[in-house]
C-alpha cells in the first residue's frame, strides 16, 4: 500500500496550511520565550529485532556499544563513542580496516559534533560535568567544567551552545564566559547550528526550541511530532528532526520557525546525519535494522537508498567527501561502513 505523505510545502505559501496545524495544538508561541508546557517521557530508540539480512558494506567488530559517531572531513578521521568502557575511537577513514587510536573518556558521550575550529569535535559528557574539545589529529582533549550536565553542543556564529539535561537548560560559551538562557526547557538533547541561530531539541517537551548565541536569549518554540529524538542541520538552513514515536522525518526552518514538512518514515526512526555533498539524509530505522537515504532537496523527501545494519542502529554519520556511511551497533554487534551504495 502506498504511504499517505504528510508534507507541509516549503514555499511561501505553506504558512497558510501551518495556521491549522498550529492551531491543533502542534505548535508553541510564536515570539518570546517557550510556552510548550506540556511533557512526556522522552522517546527513545525501537529495541531492533536479531538481523535476518547481512549487513551492506563492512562491519568493524568493536566490544561495547556505541553511542554516537561524527565524521572530520579536513582530516579525514570517523570518530566512534563506545561505552563499557567509556572511550573515543579515532579510525583513519582511507584505512578503516586497521587499528583505531583509542582515547580514555571520563563517561558516556552521547552525541559527537564538529568545534568552532577544523580538526575539533565537541563530546559532552553529562556524568562528569565536562564538555570535552578533541583534536582528532593529535588526540589531546581540552575540557571545560560544566555544571548542569552537558548532553549535546553545537558551535554557532563563533560561540559554543551547550544543552544541559539535568539543570536543565542551555550554556552558551563565548572564550571563558559562560552564560545561561532562562531554564525553561524540560529535557534538552541535542543542538543544531541553523546559520547564526541554535535550534535546541527538548525531548520531554517533543518541541524545537531557537536560542540567540549572541545574547544567550530564548526565540521561539514549535512543536516536533509527539517523540521527536535527534536533529540535524542541512545546507539550506534547515533543520531534520526524527520523529520517533509517530515514524516521521520533519524539517523546518529556523528563522523564522516554521515547520515545512512532515514525511512518513515507518520503522522507527532515529538517529539522523546529513551529506550536504550529495542532499542525501540518512535516517536510521532500529525496528527494521535498516537505514534510508533520502534525497531533501525538494519540496519533500524522496527515498534513494535502503540498506541493512549491524543490530540496533542507534548512531550513523556520513563523510560528505567521499559519501561513506558509518552506522553504529547499540548492541555490540560493531561498527558498518559503507562504501558503495550505488
Amino acid at each position: 500500500m502506498t504511504q499517505r505523505r504528510r508534507t507541509v510545502a516549503s514555499s511561501a505559501s505553506s504558512t497558510v496550511t501551518l495556521i491549522a496545524v498550529i492551531s491543533a495544538g502542534l505548535a508553541g508561541c510564536t515570539s518570546g520565550t517557550p510556552r510548550i508546557a506540556d511533557q512526556a517521557p522522552a522517546a527513545t530508540p525501537a529495541t531492533s529485532p536479531q538481523p535476518s539480512r547481512t549487513p551492506a558494506g563492512t562491519v568493524l567488530p568493536i566490544t561495547g556499544p556505541v553511542t554516537a559517531a561524527a565524521v572530520d572531513e579536513g582530516t579525514g578521521t570517523l570518530a566512534v563513542a563506545v561505552t563499557s568502557p567509556d572511550r573515543l575511537l579515532l579510525f583513519d577513514l582511507a584505512a578503516y580496516d586497521t587499528q583505531p587510536r583509542t582515547l580514555a573518556l571520563p563517561g558516556r558521550v552521547e552525541q559527537l559534533d564538529p568545534g568552532a575550529t577544523g580538526g575539533e569535535l565537541l563530546a559532552p559528557v553529562a556524568s562528569a560535568g565536562q564538555l570535552l574539545t578533541v583534536d582528532v589529529a593529535t588526540g589531546r582533549i581540552r575540557s571545560t567544567a560544566l555544571d548542569g550536565g552537558p548532553v549535546a553542543a553545537a558551535a554557532v556564529a563563533g560561540r559554543t551552545v551547550v544543552a544541559l539535561a539535568s539543570r536543565p537548560g542551555v550554556a552558551v560559551l563565548e572564550g571563558d564566559q559562560v552564560r545561561h538562557t532562562p531554564d525553561q526547557f524540560a529535557g534538552p538533547a541535542d543542538v543544531v547550528a541553523a546559520g547564526g541561530t541554535a535550534a535546541v531539541l527538548d525531548r520531554m517537551r517533543t518541541a524545537l526550541v531557537t536560542v540567540d548565541p549572541a545574547g544567550a536569549e530564548l526565540g521561539p518554540s514549535l512543536r516536533a511530532g509527539h517523540g521527536a529524538t535527534n536533529a540535524v542541520g542541512d545546507r539550506y538552513g534547515r533543520v531534520l528532526v526524527t520523529d520517533t514515536r509517530d515514524g516521521e522525518l520533519l524539517a523546518f526552518s529556523a528563522a523564522p520557525l516554521i515547520m515545512r514538512q512532515r514525511f512518513p518514515v515507518p520503522g522507527g526512526p532515529y538517529a539522523i546525519a546529513y551529506d550536504r555533498a550529495r542532499d542525501l539524509a540518512w535516517v536510521t530505522l532500529t525496528e527494521r535494522n535498516e537505514v534510508v537515504g533520502f534525497d531533501v532537496a525538494g519540496g519533500e523527501p524522496v527515498e534513494r537508498y535502503r540498506l541493512a545494519t549491524v543490530r540496533q542502529p542507534n548512531a550513523v554519520a556520513v563523510d560528505p567527501n567521499s559519501g561513506a556511511l558509518i552506522v553504529g551497533s547499540g548492541t555490540g554487534d560493531g561498527i558498518q561502513v559503507v562504501t558503495d551504495y550505488e
